[in-house]
């Protein structure tokens, strides 16, 4: 029986999580980390429309998967923290995030592969993105 394991994480604690996320990485067949726009507290919903188009795409595909997933799903936080150019994940040398949501596979200390804003929706490239193909 497969199993999805979600942890979030924001700007102030992604480090700390980040670690043991990948301290755990071995135990799971994919690790997958999503970087989205925070939920504006007015409405509940994310600011981003793409993320509130792909969001119940990536959850449904990942629970309905047969591997062990972890997720960790990482906010960028509300739409001027995001628009800033120098945002940490942006300029970090192994995310160089362009936009939200971004869906990556990460394994041996790297990306593997990744999906964009544009693609994250799109149900056949999830499949590939969790098998590792």
């Amino acid at each position: 029986m497969s199993s999805l394991k979600i942890v979030d994480a924001n700007l102030e604690n992604f480090a700390k999580v980040f670690e043991s996320f990948k301290a755990d990485a071995a135990k799971q067949r994919a690790n997958l980390i999503l970087f989205l726009a925070d939920k504006d507290p007015s409405t509940n919903l994310s600011w981003c429309p793409d993320c509130v188009r792909a969001e119940p795409v990536i959850y449904k595909k990942l629970e309905a998967s047969s591997a062990d997933v972890a997720l960790l799903r990482a906010y960028v936080g509300d739409r001027p923290t995001w628009r800033n150019p120098s945002h940490p994940w942006r300029i970090d040398p192994i995310f160089k995030l362009t936009g939200v949501p971004t869906l990556v596979r990460w394994g041996n200390e790297a990306i593997d592969a990744r999906l964009e804003d544009h693609e994250a929706h799109i149900e056949a490239k999830i499949n590939a993105l969790v098998n590792g193909e």
